[in-house]
C-alpha cells in the first residue's frame, strides 16, 4: 500500500505522527465505454465552453455560481486556506462506541506509527480498548474539513470518517405515523424467523455474485474468440495532459524510421549533412530556368500557317 497522507494524531500533549492509507479498495471489474457499431473507445475531453478548445489539466480552476456571478478558486487560494495548512488528526472529545450512528460512517483509513518508537501509538490503541471509547477527531484531507472516528482494528487504529449532521436526511415517511397492529402470534413467529438465521457474522462467507458472473462471462468471451485486439480498436495510445490523445508508439517508430534514413542516405553517399544540403540547392536550379526555354514557343502566332486563313 502507499500512504495518501502524512501527519500527526493529537490529543492533549501526546504527538503521534502517523501515515495514512486507504483501508478499503474496489473489486469491480473495469469497464470502457465504447462505439457499439465498431467496438471504438470512446473518450471525453475537456473543453472551454467559450473558446471550444480542450483544456490541460494545469489550466483548470473551480469557481462558484450563486445564479448570477461567478468567483474563480485558484489553487493557491485553496493553499491559504489555515485548516488546509493543518496536518494535525485532533482528537476533540472520547464518546461511548455504542453513540455511533452507522449511517455516519464513511471512508476508512489505516494509520501507521511514523516514528522510530511506536509506544505512543500503542498507548491510544490500549486506551481506547480498555476504555471501549471511541475518539471523534477533526481534521483536513483533500480540500475539505473531516469529521471521523477514531477506533481500533486488530492491531491498527483505524481514522473512520463520518457524514456531517446536515448531510444525513430525515426519514419522513407519513404512513409510518398511522397505527399499526401486530398480534402476539405475529411477533412470536416472526422471531422464530430469526432464530433460525441467527449467525455470526463472517464477511468472507460472502461474495459479491454480480462482479463473479460478469467475470465469467467475460472469460467465456475470450474461451470463444468473441473478443477483438485492443491495440486494433483502440490503438495503442494514451491521454496526454488536456484531453489531448497522443499516439506515442506512432511517433516513436516514425522518429526511428526517419533517423535510420537519414543514417543510411549519409553513409551511403560518403558525405555529411551540409555537403548533402549545399548540392541539394544546385539541383533545384535548372527547374527555375525551364519557363525561359519556352520562349520560343510564344512567336508561334508569327508564323505563316496563321496567314493562309486570310487568302
Amino acid at each position: 500500500m502507499r500512504s495518501i497522507w502524512k501527519g500527526a494524531l493529537t490529543f492533549g500533549l501526546v504527538n503521534v505522527p502517523v501515515k495514512v492509507y486507504s483501508a478499503t479498495e474496489d473489486h469491480d471489474v473495469s469497464l470502457h465505454q465504447v462505439h457499439a457499431t465498431d467496438g471504438g473507445r470512446i473518450r471525453y475531453q475537456r473543453i472551454c465552453e467559450i473558446d471550444g478548445e480542450v483544456v490541460p489539466y494545469s489550466d483548470i480552476d473551480k469557481a462558484y455560481d450563486d445564479g448570477e456571478r461567478t468567483v474563480v478558486l485558484t489553487s493557491d487560494d485553496f493553499a491559504a486556506l489555515p485548516s488546509e495548512r493543518s496536518r494535525e488528526i485532533e482528537v476533540v472529545e472520547f464518546v461511548p462506541t455504542e453513540q455511533i450512528d452507522l449511517l455516519t460512517l464513511d471512508k476508512a483509513y489505516y494509520l501507521e506509527p511514523d516514528s522510530k518508537s511506536p509506544k505512543a501509538y500503542v498507548l491510544l490503541r490500549q486506551t481506547l480498548e480498555q476504555t471501549d471509547r471511541t475518539a471523534i477527531v477533526r481534521f483536513a484531507l483533500r480540500q475539505k474539513t473531516r469529521l471521523a472516528a477514531l477506533r481500533v482494528r486488530g492491531d491498527v487504529l483505524v481514522l473512520q470518517t463520518l457524514l456531517w449532521a446536515d448531510e444525513v436526511r430525515e426519514a419522513s415517511f407519513p404512513v409510518l405515523d398511522e397505527p399499526v397492529k401486530i398480534s402476539s402470534k405475529e411477533l412470536e413467529l416472526s422471531a422464530s424467523l430469526v432464530d433460525s438465521f441467527s449467525s455470526d457474522f463472517d464477511p468472507g462467507e460472502f461474495t459479491d455474485e454480480y462482479q463473479k458472473e460478469l467475470r465469467t462471462l467475460i472469460d467465456a468471451k475470450l474461451e470463444k474468440g468473441d473478443a477483438f485486439d485492443t491495440a486494433e480498436t483502440f490503438g495503442e495510445k494514451a491521454d496526454a495532459e488536456g484531453g489531448e490523445v497522443i499516439d506515442l508508439m506512432s511517433a516513436l517508430r516514425a522518429s526511428v524510421e526517419k533517423s535510420r534514413a537519414a543514417r543510411s542516405g549519409s553513409g551511403s553517399s560518403g558525405q555529411t549533412k551540409d555537403d548533402a544540403e549545399k548540392k541539394s540547392v544546385p539541383a533545384k536550379k535548372p527547374a527555375k530556368r525551364e519557363p525561359a526555354k519556352k520562349e520560343p514557343a510564344k512567336k508561334e502566332p508569327a508564323k505563316t500557317p496563321a496567314k493562309k486563313k486570310a487568302s
